[in-house]
């Protein structure tokens, strides 16, 4: 079975079938469906959970231990398997389609690639994945259904634009749709619900540039305290929107969380106080909103 990614809400509100693959051009979309499939299987009682990175070296024997291997106290079982390369190489192939001839009971199977070119599309084991399973190929929308699939994101936080803000901000996101969804969050961030005028927008495109947000990120990234004092120092200066320093450092913070799984107690611990800090920008909490920031960064920073 084919699926489109916006008919994948309504799929997984019914009962999950065994087997799933995911691959596209666009890793946003990849990782929401992913993360999406693992919500309803833990909804629908599938409490155990394996990861398995088919990476070079890997056993593809893991995969059928790891069907085999349910839990002594019952329950279900998600094996979350992935494949960096979208190449698992001849024994990954033939194990691939042994494991769709003989998929396991009170297990659902997510397998996800990346892009996939002609060949491996018609390869016999990723023949056996799509025909055995559900399949999601999840690409980026081109350029004119772009403003579209914007506009669908922002009804989510439940606001809406004009048709040439819409275009406005899909002229500045086109090809990097991760930039488009920080966007989307940025405005959910700085506005309240309801319309947005196209001055609003493109002043929060406009003000990244002007406060150095990006630098800011860069400077947690390469883990440099002293450079992070100075572009908090400037964006304060700058008189730069709370709301916009807070989503930048607690995106590299979730980043950070996500792909350093030795680092995660730190990244915790800078989501816990970044959530200080949006209770200080609500005015429920009190506190001086600048040296806390500056000490989030700095923690920040060490912890990269």
């Amino acid at each position: 079975m084919q699926l489109r990614p916006e008919q994948l809400a309504a799929h997984i509100a019914q009962p999950l079938q065994a087997l799933y693959v995911l691959h596209g051009d666009e890793p946003l979309l990849v990782i929401e469906a992913a993360d999406a499939i693992r919500g309803a299987a833990r909804a629908q009682g599938f409490a155990e959970r394996e990861v398995l990175v088919a990476s070079a070296g890997f056993k593809w024997d893991e995969l059928f231990l790891a069907a085999g291997n349910l839990s002594l106290f019952g329950g279900d079982k998600l094996i979350d398997l992935r494949l960096p390369t979208g190449k698992p190489g001849r024994e990954g192939g033939e194990a691939l389609q042994r494991y769709c001839k003989q998929l396991p009971q009170g297990v659902v199977t997510l397998v996800t690639l990346p892009q996939l070119d002609w060949q491996v599309k018609k390869s016999a084991w990723f023949s056996a994945l799509v025909g055995t399973g559900v399949a999601i190929e999840a690409n980026a929308p081109p350029l004119a259904r772009l403003p579209d699939w914007i506009a669908a994101r922002l009804q989510r936080q439940k606001q809406t634009t004009p048709r040439e803000a819409l275009e406005f901000i899909a002229a500045h996101v086109e090809g990097n749709l991760l930039a488009a969804h920080q966007e989307i969050q940025k405005l959910g961030l700085l506005y309240p619900e309801g319309a947005l005028t196209p001055t609003q927008i493109e002043g929060a495109v406009l003000n990244v540039a002007r406060y150095d947000i990006g630098k800011l990120r860069q400077a947690l990234t390469e883990g440099n305290p002293a450079r992070c004092a100075r572009v908090i120092e400037g964006l304060r200066a700058e008189d730069a929107a709370p709301p916009l320093v807070l989503w930048a450092i607690a995106t590299e913070a979730r980043s950070l969380f996500q792909k350093n799984p030795g680092r995660r107690r730190a990244a915790r611990n800078a989501l816990l106080h970044a959530a200080r800090i949006d209770r200080m920008i609500k005015g429920v909490a009190k506190g001086d909103l600048w040296d806390e920031f500056l000490q989030l960064s700095l923690r920040m920073s060490r912890a990269n």
